[in-house]
């Protein structure tokens, strides 16, 4: 009796083991699959990714993402639904998903659309620092080390930058065909007073072209280091010391830049409803003659490419890397997502795969674009009439094909120009809004009544800038920058 209790102990005791090993093996491959290593990860059906990104919504991104999901399902076990949001509503509509807890699991984020810094504090993203190290170490070999220190937020990481330029510059872009139709000097142009007789030159020539493209999104270029787009409160790029921050609007040189653009827009140099307009049709028809965009290396090239027809550009600002040209374009990842890990694996390979990258950039060979050499491709005008995406939204730039005016050492310039500019005052520094939560969601409501107009020059800022100053006073402005300037003292102590 005792030998057959003794056989019956010893026969639970290796079906016990036995049990203990599979449930192991299968957990090791949960984790497998979970993290797209291995046969597991093929064998498994692939997950769905969405992933939310802003820019003009494009008729073939279902057509290209099959493309996508044809390679990233074999590769790392995933599929993604790729859904667009226009400029104009990409923040409304990100701040609403974020808010009803609505399941995603990648979105375009940065300092001027969906507010990386605001919604990682809300606890928005996912924290990314344990997946890095486990399923990003191709973006760790790649991306430059300032944009992935610049993304921290307590030391902690919630976004991908896109490793692309890291300064700001911005340019004054002239359409070539009215520069050389009008023998225009754009190297003459510094300022905005400079851009008067150039104006005039074309408006005369042309009656019913605007000359300044403009819509509720222009910003001509402002000498001061915000803390935030949202709020006018900055210090001067040339303040590298006290770091004393200003109500920009109370600014003489604001208040210049201001009343020329109100003189341009009544010398209907701007169309009538700047203020308002989502996006600029004229950039299609090509009639223009200049805008202020933020430049990058051969920018000229890619714009010239994209529209279809050749621009000039000539630099307006010095580059300054500030905390928003770090954080201009960045991947985070929900906290609500149900693949983090996979999730993660997707932006290590879009970050180093270079078919990808560049499948996602460009749209289909052939249809899109047709194929020059191994590093060079040419769009089709198919690319601009269904596939024109936003390149510094998507990804590395540093895997990207050149286009054929691109010089054979495009990237190697790039890490040049990233590497002269000088880092602006408050490169670092990171507000927390906990102790006046309520004033600055007040004060973004005044920027919205406020800045579209008074930058496209839509009202007479003698009139409307003493408005918007009282009104973002009521709204609680003292209060906020008495909290920031608390903070950004503190900030500059630690520094020392």
């Amino acid at each position: 009796m005792a030998k057959a209790k003794k056989m019956l102990l010893m026969t639970f005791c290796l079906m016990l083991v036995a049990s203990l090993a599979l449930a192991g093996c299968g957990s090791s491959k949960k984790e497998e699959a979970a993290g797209g290593t291995g046969e597991a990860a093929k064998n498994e059906k692939p997950v769905e990714l969405i992933w939310y990104t802003i820019g003009t919504p494009q008729k073939d991104v279902d057509k290209v993402m099959e493309k996508v999901n044809e390679y990233t399902a074999d590769k790392i076990g995933v599929t993604v639904k790729m859904k667009m949001f226009d400029w104009g509503d990409y923040n409304q509509k990100m701040g609403v998903i974020a808010a009803s807890g609505e399941p995603y699991d990648i979105a375009f984020t940065c300092s001027w659309a969906f507010d990386y810094v605001a919604n990682a504090k809300k606890g928005a993203f996912y924290e990314l620092d344990d997946l890095l190290e486990k399923y990003g170490q191709d973006i760790k070999k790649n991306v430059h080390p300032s944009f992935l220190e610049g993304a921290k937020i307590d030391g902690k990481t919630y976004a991908i930058p896109v490793n692309k330029e890291l300064p700001a510059q911005k340019v004054f872009r002239f359409n070539k065909q009215y520069v050389d139709k009008y023998n225009l000097d754009i190297n003459s142009v510094k300022t905005l007073d400079d851009l008067e007789p150039l104006l005039a030159k074309v408006k005369e020539g042309e009656p019913g072209l605007y000359p300044i493209s403009a819509d509720k999104q222009f910003k001509f270029g402002v000498p001061y280091d915000l803390v935030s787009e949202n709020l006018p409160l900055g210090v001067a790029l040339t303040d590298t010391t006290d770091l004393k921050l200003v109500n920009v609007l109370e600014q003489p040189d604001m208040m210049k830049s201001f009343e020329q653009m109100h003189e341009y827009y009544k010398k209907g140099y701007l169309k009538k409803d700047a203020a308002t307009a989502q996006n600029g049709d004229e950039m299609k028809t090509g009639k223009w003659l200049v805008d202020m965009p933020d430049t990058q290396p051969f920018a000229d090239n890619l714009w010239s490419q994209t529209l279809g027809y050749d621009v000039v550009s000539t630099p307006y600002t010095e580059p300054y890397v500030y905390n928003w040209s770090v954080m201009g374009s960045m991947h985070g990842i929900s906290a609500n997502s149900q693949y983090p890990e996979k999730a993660m694996q997707f932006l290590n390979l879009l970050n180093s795969d270079r078919y990808l990258r560049n499948l996602i950039n460009n749209g289909i060979e052939g249809v899109h674009y047709k194929r020059i050499d191994d590093e060079t491709i040419e769009y089709l005008p198919a690319k601009t009439e269904g596939y024109d995406m936003p390149s510094f939204t998507l990804g590395n730039f540093f895997i990207l094909d050149k286009l054929p005016t691109d010089p054979k050492d495009k990237w190697e310039q790039f890490a040049e120009f990233n590497n002269s500019a000088k880092n602006a005052p408050l490169l670092g520094f990171h507000f927390n809004p906990d102790n006046v939560k309520t004033e600055v969601a007040a004060l973004q409501n005044v920027k919205e009544e406020f800045y579209a107009s008074l930058y496209t020059g839509t009202v007479d800022p003698k009139v409307y800038v003493p408005k918007a100053i009282e009104k973002f006073k009521q709204a609680g402005l003292d209060k906020v920058q008495a909290e920031m300037q608390k903070q950004l003292d503190e900030w500059k102590a630690s520094k020392k």
